[in-house]
C-alpha cells in the first residue's frame, strides 16, 4: 500500500512518544504509575495522501520497578485508503530506565499486516549526567553507536519537561535517544503552554494541573525546518497524558483516553 508508506515509516517512532508522556521521577513530582487505554481515530489527512480513515487503540502500562521505570506499550492502527484498501500496523514496545537516568534497555517489534516488519533490541548508557554515552544494539544486528554529550533518555527528558513547565519555561530543546531506530538521538523541541486547572469533576488520577505541550521531533542530521513528526497533548503534573494528537505529516491521528487505572509499585 504505497500511499501510506510515509506514515508506516514514522508510526514506530510515533508510538515511542508515549515514553515521553508516561514516565517521570518520583523525587520530583507525585507520579501515578498507571495503565491507560486510548481509542485512535483519524483527525485529518492531506488530500494527496489518499487516506480516508484510520482507527485503532493504544495501551500503555507504566510501572515502578524500584530501581527503575518499566513501560510496556501496544499500539494498533488500521488505515484505509481511497481504494478501500487497509494497511494494519501493530507496534509493541518495552523499556526499562534507571532512576538516575543513566541506563536504558529497550525492545521494539513492528508488524505490518501481521508480518514482522522491524525488530530492535539493545541497551544504552550515559557516562554521566549531561555527558556522552553509547548504545549497543543486539537486533536487528549487533552494532554500537556513540551518543553525543547532552543526550537524554525518555524518562529523564519528561522530568525536564515537567520541571520546566512548573517553572513557566515555554521552550525546551534536547537530544533524546529511545532506541526505535539504529541511529543517534532525535532533537526534540517542546513548546509548553500556560498551566491548566483540572475540571471540578475530575477523577483522582486526573485531578491535577496540566499543560498543553507540543513536541516536534527531528531526525539526526535532519536538514530543513519541518519536523519528522509532531505530538500534542495535555500533560498532567503526575505524568499522565490526556487526549493526544499524533501528527505524521500526511495524516493526524487523535488518541482519546478511554480507560485509566492506577498501578501499585512492584517493590
Amino acid at each position: 500500500m504505497a500511499k501510506v508508506s510515509a506514515w508506516e515509516r514514522q508510526i514506530a517512532a510515533g508510538i515511542l512518544v508515549a515514553m515521553l508522556l508516561f514516565s517521570t521521577s518520583v523525587h520530583a513530582v507525585d507520579v501515578s504509575p498507571h495503565r491507560a487505554i486510548y481509542d485512535l481515530s483519524l483527525a485529518s489527512a492531506k488530500s494527496s495522501s489518499g487516506i480516508v480513515d484510520a482507527k485503532g487503540s493504544m495501551l500503555v502500562e507504566w510501572s515502578d520497578s524500584c530501581d527503575g521505570w518499566t513501560i510496556d506499550q501496544r499500539y494498533r492502527l488500521t488505515v484505509t485508503n481511497d481504494e478501500s484498501e487497509n494497511s494494519d500496523v501493530t507496534v509493541s514496545f518495552s523499556t526499562w530506565e534507571s532512576k538516575d537516568g543513566l541506563s536504558y534497555r529497550f525492545f521494539i517489534r513492528k508488524l505490518r499486516d501481521g508480518d514482522l516488519a522491524e525488530e530492535a533490541r539493545g541497551r544504552a548508557k550515559l557516562y554521566g549526567r549531561g555527558g556522552a554515552g553509547q548504545a549497543d544494539f543486539s537486533q536487528p544486528e549487533a552494532t554500537s553507536i556513540e551518543l553525543p554529550k547532552g543526550t537524554m533518555f525518555p524518562t529523564d527528558h519528561t522530568l525536564l519537561l515537567l520541571k520546566g513547565a512548573a517553572e513557566n519555561q515555554r521552550f525546551i530543546t534536547r537530544p533524546v535517544f529511545d532506541g526505535g531506530e539504529v541511529e543517534g538521538p532525535s532533537e526534540v523541541t517542546a513548546a509548553i503552554g500556560q498551566a491548566i486547572k483540572p475540571p471540578a469533576n475530575a477523577r483522582p488520577i486526573l485531578n491535577h494541573r496540566g499543560w498543553s505541550v507540543r513536541l516536534a521531533f527531528y531526525k539526526p542530521d535532519q536538514t530543513g525546518s519541518e519536523p519528522d513528526y509532531e505530538v500534542g497533548m495535555k500533560l498532567l503534573e503526575n505524568g499522565v497524558a490526556e487526549d493526544m494528537t499524533l501528527d505524521y505529516g500526511d495524516m493526524v491521528v487523535r488518541a482519546k483516553l478511554r480507560e485509566i487505572e492506577a498501578i501499585k509499585p512492584n517493590c
